[in-house]
């Protein structure tokens, strides 16, 4: 089975758009046409740029899945999201149909996919979300700390981001989940750097995880790692990007993950908004508010070239 490139390490520029279908007649047509249009518009950056690092990757939720009369029974665990609501924040659950990751050095590259993937779909459907990302600095967040440290590597980012044998009709694909934060940049620059490294769990200027023994419970490293019931390491690839406007003063995160199980992640969520124990949540969210919320299945290449006819 070949992947589409849910293992891709971050770059420069990426668009994310989310879409929601209508009921038209023509919207089965439409997506046959639309996994045509991914598969080409890979083939294509690829061959004309071999050393962008553009591609598109479709992500598709439940509702859309049981709309187009995909392939039954459904990947395992797609379903539609469910709020996870702590004591004082809550990862909101959104609508979304179809989801795309855009990614390349060039800007332009995934400027044009977005052209065409919108030209397609806009007589079907409608955008309701489009985020222009881009890398800052050395990877990372707007908040001014690295982001991604603990993103697995080499055949982990594999074994991590698709899934296996347990699933062997969607072996390959993948769950993605995304959230929008915007930042409380007035508050957060209202802390020391000192409190903002308790905030985190790691140093500012070198990237440092902190000592069990300093490290809050309730920072974010401290919440958002996680482990198996046998002690086991669970990780999740993560592509998050910093978007802004300065001029407005809007500035946030598009956190993104591709796992093998969205398990993982839902027990990632739980950790941070609900806390560990219960009401030890996770500090970075008193800066950092989720407003969207929403999972989509990741089908092999394979199956985009079934769905295509």
């Amino acid at each position: 089975m070949e992947s589409q490139n849910v293992t891709d390490y971050p770059n420069s520029n990426t668009i994310f758009m989310v879409w929601k279908l209508n009921d038209r007649l023509q919207l089965k047509d439409t997506f046959q046409k639309l996994s045509a249009l991914v598969l080409n518009l890979n083939n294509s950056v690829f061959n004309r740029f071999p050393d962008s690092r553009a591609s598109c990757v479709m992500g598709i939720g439940a509702e859309a899945w049981r709309k187009l009369e995909l392939p039954t029974p459904p990947p395992k665990e797609l379903v539609s999201f469910e709020e996870i609501k702590g004591i004082k924040h809550t990862a909101v659950s959104t609508p979304g149909d179809l989801h795309f990751h855009l990614r390349a050095d060039n800007k332009s590259l995934i400027f044009d996919m977005a052209v065409e993937i919108s030209k397609l779909l806009s007589p079907v459907g409608e955008s309701i979300l489009e985020i222009h990302g881009f890398k800052y600095w050395d990877t990372r967040s707007i908040l001014g700390f690295v982001d991604g440290t603990e993103n697995p590597h080499g055949d982990d980012r594999d074994y991590f981001a698709k899934i296996g044998d347990e699933d062997l009709q969607y072996k390959g694909g993948s769950y993605l989940f995304v959230q929008k934060y915007l930042h409380n940049m007035d508050a957060w620059k209202g802390l020391s750097t000192e409190e903002q490294e308790k905030v985190i769990g790691r140093s500012k200027e070198n990237d440092i995880e902190m000592s069990d023994d300093v490290k809050p419970s309730n920072s974010h490293i401290a919440l958002a790692n996680i482990e198996g019931e046998n002690g086991e390491e669970l990780k999740i690839v993560r592509d998050n990007m910093p978007f802004g406007s300065p001029s407005t003063n809007d500035f946030g995160t598009y956190f993104i993950s591709y796992a093998s199980t969205f398990t993982t992640t839902r027990k990632m969520l739980t950790n941070m908004f609900i806390g560990n124990p219960p009401g030890n949540y996770d500090r970075i969210l008193d800066f950092s508010t989720a407003v969207t919320g929403t999972l989509f299945f990741v089908p092999t290449r394979n199956m985009l070239d079934e769905f295509a006819g």
